[in-house]
């Protein structure tokens, strides 16, 4: 089976249905990737061009076909302890902090946030850090909220099963700390162990629907993600994000990113560093 090409005008309606749904900025120069992308779609849906395609997205009750479209469109680049100084910055500052406070008769419930978590690598990554920081030290409630749109990531994401090759940044020792090795038809894979599973919570949310969550977060993880939003909706999401950090919180960018020429409330600490004071 063949497709049309897809045209300026298709791609201006599949463009603008991406950002109404999860404020994506799909720019000219993105055409041939959502072509790609969503010729797949084409294929497994058995729909003959993307008129009718498109078609049916708008008009499928069931919201199924979006989510998958969604996950076609969305890009997931990530790895274990990713732009590292972020790692260090927890333990020598924001984990040091929790620890006085609660020394201070403070608080022992933190909550954690990452958000755009495609395949689990980061929120697995902070949980680590967690647990080698605190040594499960029962004075401390500390959880981690892993979300991201596309439900195929997630799934990977809750497998907890990687190749070899996605864990050159992590240590022999934690390899051998927090994931069971792969032998016979496994073999070159490692899954996350239970006790690192059981910190992190995973759940599809779309950035740009409001958020509803019963607690603060004392840490926002959101790092590499509005990079694919515009201006306007770049600053609608990180208010949205200062409104749900606790005083005192953290919200932690991508290294190439920065909230310079965005109107905010947050106090600038370092490069991608930002807290709610």
């Amino acid at each position: 089976m063949t497709f049309a090409e897809l045209s300026d005008i298709d791609f201006r309606r599949f463009s603008a249905l991406v950002y109404e749904k999860c404020g994506i900025h799909l720019r000219h120069g993105k055409k041939e990737l959502v072509r790609a992308r969503l010729g797949k779609r084409l294929r497994e849906g058995g729909f003959k061009d993307f008129k009718s395609y498109y078609r049916f997205l708008t008009q499928d009750d069931s919201g199924n076909e979006l989510v998958k479209m969604l996950d076609a469109i969305s890009t997931n680049l990530t790895g274990f302890f990713r732009e590292e100084r972020h790692f260090d910055f927890l333990q020598n500052n924001i984990f040091p902090s929790y620890v006085a406070d609660r020394e201070a008769g403070g608080r022992s419930r933190r909550r954690l946030w990452s958000a755009g978590c495609s395949s689990g690598e980061e929120p697995y990554s902070l949980s680590m850090c967690l647990l080698e920081y605190f040594d499960d030290s029962s004075d401390h409630d500390i959880k981690v909220l892993a979300t991201d749109i596309s439900a195929t990531v997630l799934a990977q994401a809750r497998s907890g099963v990687y190749r070899a090759a996605r864990l050159e940044n992590v240590s022999n020792a934690l390899l051998r700390k927090y994931f069971h090795r792969g032998y016979g038809k496994q073999e070159g894979h490692f899954r996350v162990k239970p006790l690192l599973k059981e910190i992190v919570q995973f759940r599809r949310l779309n950035l740009m629907e409001p958020f509803v969550f019963k607690e603060g977060f004392d840490l926002i993880l959101c790092r590499n993600v509005m990079i694919y939003f515009d201006r306007s909706t770049q600053a609608a999401l990180v208010n949205k994000f200062y409104d749900a950090l606790t005083d005192g919180g953290y919200l932690f960018v991508g290294h190439s990113e920065t909230l310079t020429g965005i109107d905010h409330r947050f106090t600038y600490i370092r490069p991608s560093i930002y807290c709610k004071l």
